[in-house]
């Protein structure tokens, strides 16, 4: 017996303990609408990613409680629901202690906050926002539906006095001094405001002074002292369109923004390694083909040099390795010696190819990608037979019948055909070949062009980069 109940007693005693632990914070909700279900509360972490930090059981009244013996970080969050509609709720965390409610029909109109400042802050502002945003949507379909001239004159001027109360609203909670976080969100997410621009000596308007100006003080209202604000949407947005908008896009410019915005943020280690961490995540693979140099700085700038805040060596490893091999292949750089054979198994010299342009084809004779893509890119070859453009097709995997067999369907005996014998090149390692089909477009003199260029857009950066050499030699 005595067996028995010293561990129903160590038990109870841990339960007591527990049950005496404070919580760290209690949020309670209610959100019409949803019932008998889950929800989750997680903060932003940047725009497009969340970290979920609790979980609660919503009752049939649509209420549910959040708590936990821990404290939550500070920042912008997300009450999720169990299904992506309704949409996610946005919750300023600040207090450990408040209590929402709302309703699915609109979380802004409905949002009745008790306990939190900041959130009453926050929704009034979105209620006066939204209330002159759907004011505005109201006075355009008007116009729609009546055509006349006289509506439309009305039209603008109803809407410029909606743009006018906008911008009244926005000076107005940029104004206020006090350090909510809900003001400091406000503030961190508003555009500068531009001055009308002035006129230069000889009378006329400077064009580019309010693109000038807007880029200038663009940062301006954001606090980087304030390292709640990575734990919202705005530092991501705002260096989205610093990088895509506002700058133009060569790596150069790219690398001056990019070391720009990460100076600003150094005096917060939070926002700092983001906004590293972030920058580098987005040029690795960038949207904009040969930007990947700014991957290359980033890494060799904070990564490899040990300036990125937070970091653990594997991931510097790995950023290492990938460095290596993005380094030599960038735009603007010699192509690498590639070891290759032809169908006769003599040693191709990619090097004395002549041609002004060389198109070079990584492929697997049994991708389906590659298959897909080869009889448009064979098509534009005949067209071109004959105009300095040589087309090389490498093949990275398979058996030399399997490569020989593409050859034969495809058509490909006028083309530069490469084959590994020696099965010792590294496709992946040496010239980035992640995935099938991967093409380069080198000049007359083997420099890299273009590299992951799609195969159906070899066509249009042929014609542009053939222009673009037409174009300069005229001038």
């Amino acid at each position: 017996m005595k067996a028995f109940l010293l561990p129903v007693a160590a038990l109870l005693s841990v339960s007591a303990a527990l049950a005496q632990t404070p919580a760290a914070y209690r949020i309670e909700g209610q959100i019409r609408g949803l019932r008998d279900s889950t929800v989750r509360l997680a903060h932003y972490f940047g725009q497009s990613q969340y970290i979920v930090k609790d979980t609660a059981r919503i009752d049939s009244g649509g209420r549910f409680v959040f708590t936990g013996t821990k404290p939550l970080p500070q920042g912008l969050y997300l009450v999720i629901p169990p299904t992506a509609r309704p949409r996610y709720l946005d919750l300023v965390v600040s207090k450990p202690f408040f209590s929402f409610q709302t309703d699915t029909a609109n979380y802004v109109s409905t949002m009745r906050v008790t306990g939190s400042p900041d959130n009453a802050v926050y929704y009034a502002y979105l209620q006066q926002r939204q209330r002159l945003t759907d004011e505005a949507r109201a006075v355009e379909l008007q116009a729609q539906l009546r055509a006349d001239d006289a509506a439309k004159q009305m039209a603008r001027q109803q809407l410029a006095v909606l743009n006018r109360q906008a911008a009244t609203l926005q000076q107005t909670y940029l104004a206020k001094n006090d350090s909510l976080l809900a003001l400091c969100l406000i503030r961190a997410g508003t555009d500068p405001v531009v001055p009308p621009a002035p006129r230069q000596r000889n009378g006329l308007v400077d064009s580019t002074f309010q693109y000038r100006y807007y880029k200038n003080h663009y940062w301006d209202t954001f606090d980087f002292t304030d390292e709640r604000l990575v734990r919202s949407p705005i530092f991501q947005r705002k260096i989205d369109r610093y990088l895509r908008d506002l700058t133009t896009p060569t790596v150069d410019s790219l690398v001056r923004a990019a070391d720009l915005i990460v100076a600003k943020a150094s005096v917060n280690n939070e926002l700092m390694a983001y906004a590293i961490w972030y920058i580098t995540s987005q040029y690795e693979r960038p949207r904009l083909m040969g930007t990947d140099g700014v991957f290359v700085h980033m890494a060799e700038t904070y990564y490899l040099a040990g300036r990125m805040p937070t970091t653990d060596s594997s991931t510097v490893k790995t950023i290492r390795k990938r460095v290596e091999t993005l380094r030599p292949l960038l735009v603007g750089k010699p192509f690498p010696a590639l070891t290759a054979s032809d169908t006769l198994r003599q040693a191709i010299d990619f090097q004395k190819i002549k041609a002004n342009y060389t198109v070079l084809y990584f492929y697997g004779p049994t991708c389906s990608y590659c298959r897909e893509s080869m009889p448009g890119l064979k098509k534009y070859a005949d067209e071109v037979q004959g105009e300095g453009i040589r087309f090389c097709a490498i093949a990275v995997d398979n058996s030399p019948d399997a490569w020989q067999a593409f050859i034969r369907e495809f058509g490909l005996q006028g083309w530069v055909n490469g084959y590994d014998f020696s099965f010792r090149t590294n496709y992946r390692q040496q010239f980035d070949v992640l995935k099938t089909p991967t093409v380069y477009v080198l000049d007359a003199n083997k420099t890299i062009l273009a590299r992951a260029l799609p195969a159906e857009q070899v066509p249009a950066f042929i014609r542009f980069q053939q222009q673009t050499e037409r174009g300069m030699a005229r001038k």
